[in-house]
């Protein structure tokens, strides 16, 4: 048997009435748009799919299928993006038009400024001025957040084979691959961010760089506005340029109805790759490449990469007791057993200096030693003296002892360390009791981790972040023998919450301690 089907989609543009959303020129500033990217009328989703059955006695079954399909345009995207490197939220709070938005700050002189004298802000240092409104054109940022002309519908495509075969009456056996690979997908970079060869030509050339004052090629580019006449400094451009694959073998094994017993196990192996796991950066690198000039370069496992994950869930219908009555029938115990591999991860500077000179303010580390894990050791559980700062100290370890010429971007590549796993085991025993012909009555206790086994969360939580230097940079002096080489990083990564109580819930599931939950439940 084939099927064959064609689909065409279209998502209407997202737009706003009065030109309230706004796009970046370099050569004229920042324009008033009402729609910010151009149709797509060319979303044609061909498939296919077929069904053999090789021996025509139905107990093998070959099915395949292939077919390209089409997402749609999230609002988030335009409205609500989270860049680390801003608090610019999308196109809709640009600072133009009649109803501009300027995200204001107190100017402190403390804080590091950009070669136009513009004060420069970095997330997580209080510098927000009380007294000013968020609407207002005084000391208003140099930043803002554009679409990319050239935005076209993200797609995938979608190819799976597998054999069916019946291993006895009440028994079946799956094996497949399933596979996909994603083109054009969101993602958002810094178009404004210097390359590393004018990171190092800066830092040759002047042999004074500071956190994030590198020249940036719109410096003397046009002003944002009429309304806010500085040059900009960070400009995010939302693309539809990032690409995925994922591969996976699919097992499973199916019984019904066996000696009262009926069980499904499940197993599956896949890789995830992608150069972009989302439009937004919830999580450092998620959208925004570490190094904006270079996209490709933020290929790596994706964010919700599973290699490996069991699950084996089994149901036992008592049989009936004729001499306890109703008490003796409806009884039925079961359970659900879940082995999980960890979620990928990466270490990035969390705002402690900008060593690799590309001001974006969440780099990351070099790679220098043997990473070490303690999974049995939630405080201990990543050794962090294996990643150093990207750039040759001298002096000390600030980044402004980095020595002229060494910046460069971290080796750690992205999501390249694992977090830690997933076990865990759920039991609920029942019971059905009818009452009348159409009338049942339900009660049930269920065992939430039976084991009391915790599940930590990725390393990215609480903060959505993981710091590759919460405890401090080493400064490479002291009398011990075992002082870490000058730049490295100090002690431990420790896991702090579990995925039941961390941010952002679930990351990897339920992950709370033993818990025990009676219902009693009425069905007519």
């Amino acid at each position: 048997m084939v099927n064959l089907g064609l689909r065409w989609d279209y998502d209407g543009v997202i737009g706003a009435d009065g030109n309230q959303l706004s796009v970046y020129n370099p050569a004229v500033g920042l324009q008033q748009k009402s729609q910010l990217y151009p149709k797509d009328l060319n979303n044609f989703g061909p498939r296919v799919s077929a069904a053999y059955d090789p021996f025509g006695k139905g107990k093998t079954v070959i099915r395949a299928g292939v077919g390209v399909f089409y997402d749609g345009f999230s609002q988030d995207f335009f409205t609500g993006q989270l860049a680390f490197n801003t608090f610019n939220t999308g196109a809709a709070y640009n600072a133009i038009g009649p109803n501009p938005v300027y995200i204001t700050f107190a100017l402190n002189p403390a804080l590091p400024v950009d070669v136009g004298g513009n004060s420069v802000i970095q997330p997580g240092v209080p510098v927000f001025d009380p007294t000013s409104v968020i609407a207002g054109p005084t000391n208003q940022t140099t930043d803002a957040f554009t679409v990319s002309p050239r935005l076209r519908t993200p797609y995938v495509y979608n190819y799976n084979l597998n054999i069916q075969q019946q291993l006895a009456r009440n028994t079946v056996l799956q094996v497949g691959y399933v596979g996909s690979a994603g083109r054009k997908l969101f993602f958002f970079r810094d178009i404004n961010q210097p390359t590393h060869a004018e990171i190092t030509a800066a830092d040759l050339g002047c042999n004074c760089i500071n956190s994030f004052s590198v020249p940036r090629p719109f410096d003397t580019a046009a002003p944002l506005s009429a309304l806010a006449p500085n040059q900009p400094f960070y400009v995010n451009e939302v693309e539809t340029g990032a690409n995925s694959n994922y591969n996976s073998l699919q097992v499973s094994l199916t019984q019904r109805s066996w000696h009262r017993f009926n069980n499904q196990i499940a197993y599956t192996w896949s890789h995830s790759i992608d150069t972009a796991s989302d439009g937004q950066d919830y999580v450092p690198n998620a959208s925004q490449p570490n190094d904006s000039t270079d996209p490709g370069g933020n290929k790596g496992p994706s964010n919700f990469d599973v290699r490996n994950r069991f699950v084996m869930s089994s149901v036992y219908d008592f049989p009936k007791i004729d001499r306890f009555k109703k008490f003796g029938e409806g009884w039925s115990f079961s359970g659900i057993l879940t082995l999980m591999s960890g979620h990928p991860f990466s270490l990035n500077y969390n705002f402690e200096g900008d060593y690799d000179g590309s001001g974006e303010g969440f780099g990351r580390p070099d790679v220098v030693g043997p990473i070490h894990y303690d999974y049995g050791n939630p405080s201990q559980f990543l050794d962090l003296s294996a990643f150093t700062v990207p750039c040759t100290l001298s002096g000390g370890n600030a980044d402004t002892n980095c020595i002229p010429g060494t910046r460069h971007f971290g080796s750690e590549g992205r999501n390249s360390l694992l977090g830690p796993d997933y076990r865990n085991l759920d039991f609920a025993i029942s019971k059905m009791t009818p009452i009348t012909e159409r009338l049942k009555l339900e009660f049930r206790a269920d065992f939430y981790n039976v084991a009391n086994h915790p599940n930590f969360a990725s390393p990215l939580l609480p903060a959505f972040i993981a710091d590759a230097a919460p405890n401090g940079i080493s400064t490479g002096s002291g009398v011990s023998p075992n002082v870490l080489p000058l730049g490295r990083s100090l002690g431990f990564y420790p896991l702090t919450a579990t995925s039941d109580v961390g941010l952002g819930n679930p990351v990897l599931g339920g992950g709370g301690a033993r818990s025990i939950q009676f219902a009693v439940k009425l069905m007519f």
